[in-house]
């Protein structure tokens, strides 16, 4: 089974760039992948029959206890079975149905056969979480297959409308899923059915929520209104998810939870009611409708409202009835969509009004139909007559059993029942009759594989009925799960004159009296037709939210940094306010200082940041709030943390000369064009948020009772990092995935940095000057003009630059220091792991050489000096991190673990080298990649902008 889910994948993949060279024949390929599983199904059908239980498993996560099970049983091989078999059928189907001029033909098949993985999956998965995984990926991939034809707005509108409301369910099915696990103890669904109580209050919120997920999946009322609008798919989709997959899968789950939960308060009430009135409410819209596919998806949904009812019933007599009636609603359903995308194929409308003789141009179609019909309605002999007989046995002694809620089911079925009857009939009409008035309608010529899957599946529930005493012998293992009664049921073709037959009688009868007064039925129906629908209300409801953001939206975000900070800062303030009126482990000393040097340091931090605060231009608030990060340099070095020191400086230098790039294009002066307001509130606050943060920081210190487990790294550094700089270990070793973290959000920040400046791409487009080429170009200036000897060019890009910016000592202290810098960031990363230093700091100060290049000789002179792309940096150190975080699995062993080999270097002794130096390697390239992305958007960018205002302008 695993390995069929692995081969779903797989093909869905390959099937998109094979549409290019087979064309339509690509779904001929796809078939070949749930042929395989519907003939594997098959081949375990002994040992199912048997009464065995077929299980796999594959540890995912062991650490967490995940696993991925997956378990055959009767109920999920009859549903592998329709998944499957249906579903190659479908794309055997398909390959007519589309031409080869059909847009994203590749992307269809793929998605396609991708949800056919998901589903069979499904209904074979085992871990409640794996479930829930799969029962997503359907929804997921239903939105693309109902939404394939993207340029209709209609089939767009109904795809989202069809994933919000699943989805929807969907999450509040997992809150169930995981309440149910964690009573059980386990994520093995079988387990916790077989190990259920339904008394429990926790089990009772839990079933009920994992109703809701099922019911919005089978378009249970409330939530019927996304089925219809989905038949904006392609009928392949509708025959396909909305037969006999997608809308199944709530109906599967009701019958998996029903022999451990069926007695649960509100189980059977909850699905009889409704289930009832989504049959009813189904089949009476059927009735109204002109468009045949529109006459089948509300004639789903009532038969969706029909399963709900007898596969939650609860007894073992529905239990059968019910998977005899999901079997066989599965075949005629696909069967009459396919038909309904023939008709519309070969006669380019669905509207049956429209349609005229088809039954004579069309007989083996008429034929096809009026099987599918005849299983629909419960006529023998078919698979639907004998499901029907078994449904109505099961309700009516359920119903003398159980009371009211039983009679509600019966009564509420046989009505449903006679409106069955009555859309079946008016399709049937509708389709193939010849009506006065009505112009006869003269198909295209087809090819006739374009029948074999409708064919198939019309006959398939003619020899099921044919063959009901075997069908009861696959199904009965399923049934034997409620428990042993005194007089089983048996699905058989005829049980004689009995009650349910006379019930069936007078469906038949009735619903052939509605069809015949269609004229006077119609006229009633727009009598008491309501003028609210569900549709509306799911309209009324996306409205109220869109309105609710616009509006929470335009009160939030007014594009304000300070509005934005005052409401954070508040909020943040009220909350740490609560949890302090509420402390009660207050510090009983107080230590103002180590020593009296850090009140000095911390003095001259506070004159810096109130100096910011009064500065009145922007370069003069920018150095004063680098002050007091230099001050907080100051106060690491002190403490005995040169590592965090040193990161420090080189954090604020490169932060210094980033606000400086981006002052180029501001007002030098604060409040030129936007004056402060609210001076008075913003001081407010900040000195609020101020006292507040100190007085968290003494209640902190004094809330320690325990010794830090700070006080084990250095042990923890040395032993399993191999290493004495405890920093660095810890960013690479010890806890190296909070380092990955990082580094993504570092490439993040460096994507959004160069997005804000390059908006049409990001690709690098710094001037490169070649060395050769900048020689020979030196040489042929100083031969133009003898006197430039006079003042030669320290660096490559120098002579680019215009003379009043340039400045000659601080291109030679550049051309001094650049080379120099680089071997320190390279000193400063190799030996990180044992000195201050590491790959973050090593790459800060390559980042700064490369600063000084771009300050002396402007973005030419960046490109010389870096000639290479900063995203490709940036990916290059991303994927040599996650490698080092890798490779340790291919070796039996945890992620990022490291080992360490000792070198013998002969004379020069011995050299330890650790592996995560080379996680190190990466941090260093993603920080001299952040540093060029920022120096390149920021600086170069800007320069070029700018340059290029200056010739439009003169």
């Amino acid at each position: 089974m695993l390995f069929l889910l692995v081969a779903f994948g797989l093909a869905a993949l390959l099937v998109i760039p094979l549409t290019r060279v087979l064309g339509t024949r690509v779904f001929l390929v796809a078939a070949l992948v749930p042929t395989a599983a519907f003939g594997w199904a098959l081949v375990q059908s002994p040992a199912v029959l048997a009464g065995r239980v077929i299980e796999e498993s594959f540890s995912w996560i062991p650490q967490l206890g995940l696993t991925l099970d997956v378990r055959l049983d009767t109920l999920s091989w009859v549903m592998a079975l329709v998944v499957s078999g249906v579903g190659a059928l479908v794309m055997v189907y398909c390959v007519r149905y589309f031409g080869d001029d059909e847009p994203a033909l590749g992307r269809f098949a793929g998605v396609l056969l991708a949800f056919a993985g998901s589903m069979f999956g499904l209904v074979v998965a085992d871990d409640v979480f794996l479930l829930f995984i799969l029962w997503e990926a359907t929804s997921v991939f239903s939105y693309l297959l109902i939404g394939h034809r993207t340029a209709s707005k209609a089939s767009r509108g109904a795809a989202l409308q069809a994933l919000l409301v699943t989805t929807f369910g969907g999450l509040v099915m997992l809150v169930g899923l995981v309440l149910l696990s964690v009573d059980a103890g386990t994520t093995s669904l079988s387990a916790i059915i077989g190990s259920a109580d339904p008394a429990a209050p926790s089990t009772i919120v839990a079933v009920l929520l994992v109703l809701v997920g099922a019911l919005s999946k089978s378009a249970i009322f409330p939530f019927h209104f996304w089925l219809p609008a989905a038949m904006a798919a392609p009928t392949p989709v509708s025959a396909y998810l909305h037969a006999a997959a997608m809308v199944k899968a709530g109906i599967y789950l009701i019958a998996r939870l029903a022999p451990g939960f069926a007695e649960v308060p509100g189980w059977r009430e909850s699905l009889v009611v409704l289930g009832v009135a989504t049959m009813i409410l189904g089949g009476w819209t059927a009735l109204k409708q002109n468009d045949l596919k529109l006459v089948l998806a509300y004639g789903t949904v009532s038969q969706l409202g029909f399963l709900t009812v007898v596969v939650g019933f609860g007894t073992r007599d529905a239990a059968l009835a019910g998977l005899a009636l999901l079997l066989s609603h599965a075949l005629f359903k696909a069967t009459l969509f396919l038909v309904v995308g023939i008709i519309d194929h070969r006669t380019g409308t669905r509207d049956l009004r429209r349609l005229s003789g088809l039954g004579r141009e069309m007989p083996v179609v008429a034929t096809v139909t009026a099987l599918a019909l005849a299983s629909m309605v419960g006529l023998p002999p078919l698979l639907g007559f004998v499901a029907k007989e078994a449904v109505l046995t099961s309700l009516l002694d359920g119903a003398l059993e159980l009371g009211f809620i039983g009679w509600v089911a019966l009564v509420g079925v046989v009505l449903g029942s006679v409106l069955t009857v009555a859309y079946a009939g008016r399709y049937f009409w509708g389709a193939f009759a010849t009506k006065s008035g009505v112009e006869p309608v003269r198909r295209e010529r087809e090819h006739p594989d374009f029948l074999v899957a409708p064919v198939l599946l019309a006959a398939s529930g003619l020899a099921l009925g044919l063959l009901a005493p075997l069908v009861d012998g696959c199904l009965s293992g399923y049934a034997a799960e409620f428990g042993e009664v005194e007089h089983p049921y048996h699905l058989a073709l005829w049980h004689g004159f009995e009650p349910a037959l006379g019930l069936s009688a007078l469906t038949l009868a009735l619903g052939a009296v509605l069809f015949v007064g269609r004229a006077r039925m119609a006229a009633t129906q727009d009598a008491l037709s309501l003028r609210f629908s569900a549709t509306e209300g799911y309209g009324i409801t996306m409205r109220s939210i869109d309105r609710l953001a616009a509006r929470t939206t335009s009160l939030t975000q007014r594009g304000s940094l300070p509005f934005y900070l005052g409401v954070i800062f508040l909020v943040f303030g009220g909350a740490l306010t609560a949890a302090l009126l509420l402390n009660r482990s207050w510090p009983t000393e107080i230590r103002v200082w180590d020593y009296p040097g850090q009140l000095a340091i911390g003095a001259l931090m506070v004159v810096a940041a109130i100096a910011a605060v009064r500065a009145t231009k922007r370069f003069q608030a920018v150095v004063l709030v680098g002050v007091t990060g230099f001050g907080m340099s100051a106060l690491f070095a002190l403490q005995g943390a040169p590592d965090l020191a040193l990161t420090q400086i080189l954090v604020e230098v490169v932060t210094l000369v980033a606000f400086v790039l981006v002052l180029r294009r501001l007002p030098a002066r604060l409040g030129e064009k936007h004056a402060s307001s609210h001076r008075l509130v913003r001081a407010a606050i900040g000195i609020g948020v101020g006292i507040l943060m100190a007085v968290v920081a003494v209640v902190a210190l004094g809330a320690r009772t325990d010794q830090p487990i700070s006080l084990d790294w250095p042990g923890l550094a040395y032993e399993e990092g191999h290493g004495l700089n405890v920093v660095n270990v810890a960013l690479v070793d010890l806890r190296g995935w909070d380092t990955m973290g990082e580094l993504s959000v570092i490439i993040a920040a460096a994507t959004g940095v160069a997005s804000l400046i390059f908006i049409s791409t990001r690709t690098d487009n710094l001037p490169r000057v070649p060395r050769k080429a900048a020689r020979k170009d030196l040489r042929a200036r100083l031969i133009a003009d003898p006197e430039q000897q006079e003042r030669t060019s320290w660096l490559l890009a120098g002579r680019t630059l215009a003379a009043r910016n340039r400045s000659i000592l601080l291109e030679v202290v550049v051309r001094l220091i650049f080379h120099a810098l680089i071997v320190v960031s390279l000193y400063v990363l190799l030996v990180g792991h044992n000195a201050p230093g590491g790959g973050f700091a090593g790459g800060l100060v390559a980042g700064m050489a490369l600063v000084a290049r771009y300050l002396a000789g402007g973005r030419v002179e960046l490109g010389a000096a870096a000639p290479i792309d900063a995203g490709k940096l940036l990916g290059a150190g991303l994927l040599l991190a996650a490698g080092t975080a890798l490779v340790p699995l291919f070796f039996g062993v945890d992620a990022l673990t490291s080992t360490w080999f000792t070198i013998d270097l002969g004379m020069l002794g011995t050299l330890d080298f650790v592996t995560s130096t080379v996680f190190d390697i990466g941090v260093y390239l993603v920080v001299i990649g952040l540093v060029l992305d920022v120096l390149r958007s920021l600086g170069a960018e800007v320069d070029r902008q700018q340059e290029e205002e200056a010739g439009v302008s003169s």
